[in-house]
């Protein structure tokens, strides 16, 4: 069994139906082998694709491809492990922040309150109430 390779052509597949593949078989062939062409041969009427012609070189066993996709999970699984443990630390990076943004504000409002009488500024119980949800623990 031979499956195509992972070409970085962007160039869509030309298809032929298989009575005109037949006749110009040679052609395509040479096609192929020349201008890395990839022709799709199609049942004549049917537009679903049931073989190709490829460049020798992009044709692989179905056990190259079976490697190529247990290479291609396993470096997918390493990324996946990498990025997970990547947005644990920043998780806890974030927390760890937060955690001293709050401990500052508090302390701050600790302060404004010592010496200022809670509730006697208007601009002050305003910007408190904008903070609520950051000195709330």
């Amino acid at each position: 069994m031979a499956v195509p390779a992972l070409t970085p052509h962007s160039d869509p597949p030309r298809s032929v139906p298989l009575r005109e593949a037949r006749t110009r078989f040679s052609q395509l062939v040479a096609l192929a082998e020349l201008t890395d062409a990839v022709t799709v041969v199609t049942r004549d009427g049917d537009p679903r694709p049931v073989a190709a012609i490829v460049p020798a070189a992009a044709a692989r066993s179905g056990a190259q491809a079976r490697a190529d996709a247990d290479r291609l999970a396993t470096v997918t699984a390493g990324w996946a492990r990498r990025l997970e443990e990547q947005h644990r630390r920043s998780t806890q990076r974030h927390a760890a922040e937060l955690g001293a943004v709050r401990a500052a504000l508090a302390e701050a409002w600790a302060e404004l309150d010592s010496r200022v009488v809670p509730g006697s500024d208007p601009t002050l119980a305003r910007l408190r109430a904008a903070h609520a949800d950051l000195l709330a623990d």
